[in-house]
């Protein structure tokens, strides 16, 4: 593949994973500190999620992105205040990954895969990259990884959840926020590598024509075969 730039390049993955992470420790801080008062947590929360909105909007990001993070917080603490339990801070997220998990497969089942969508939106390609079986195999593959991230917060999750294990659901969050994520698009830009055939020109460039879509030389097959 000819270009350098990987999956979390394009994108940009660590600043949104970091931000998503802050609102919920900042909860259970104040939710500890404040002698196990949702207000004391959702006040936190919610501050951590100003903050971190001034950050984004002050490095470029797009105030519609801003604004929908920093009301995912306040729903979040709307309905732990709402229930008077401390776990359902938490809930929101719960269901947001059981979402985007089956979202996430009906896509590939449809030939649609989510993460195709989003990069080919990111390069500027539009459905482009669906007239190239090689890069719309790939990127089925690659999406599988994303669903399967979204099970393995799921599985670990919602026992937490179903055990009112508050702390504990804010270490996860942490540790299943950014390192996964990472891990992630790590793991899937490595299986689209491995997906395409040897002397494809990569994502910017789908092969869409009937000319583009053979091997370039058959040295370049017997590669692929190897």
């Amino acid at each position: 593949m000819a270009e350098p730039e990987s999956l979390t390049e394009l994108l940009g993955g660590r600043r949104a994973a970091l931000d998503a992470t802050a609102p919920p420790v900042a909860f259970v801080a104040g939710w500890l500190l404040g002698g196990r008062s949702l207000g004391a947590g959702a006040a936190a929360a919610v501050v951590a999620a100003l903050i971190v909105a001034l950050w984004r909007l002050r490095h470029g990001d797009r105030p519609r992105a801003v604004l929908l993070g920093l009301l995912g917080v306040c729903v979040a603490a709307l309905i732990a205040l709402r229930t008077g339990r401390a776990e359902d801070f938490f809930l929101l997220q719960i269901v947001s990954n059981a979402a985007s998990a089956l979202a996430w497969t009906v896509s590939i089942v449809i030939g649609w895969p989510l993460l195709g969508v989003i990069v080919g939106a990111v390069l500027g390609q539009k459905t482009r990259w669906r007239r190239d079986p090689a890069l719309l195999r790939a990127y089925r593959r690659g999406s599988w990884v994303w669903v399967l991230q979204y099970v393995v917060r799921l599985a670990v999750f919602v026992p937490l959840w179903a055990a009112h294990a508050v702390v504990a659901l804010g270490v996860a969050r942490g540790l299943l926020t950014w390192p996964l994520v990472a891990a992630c698009l790590a793991v899937s830009w490595w299986v689209i590598r491995r997906s395409l055939p040897a002397g494809h020109p990569g994502l910017r460039h789908p092969r869409t024509g009937a000319a583009d879509a053979q091997p370039r030389s058959a040295a370049a097959g017997a590669d692929h075969l190897g």
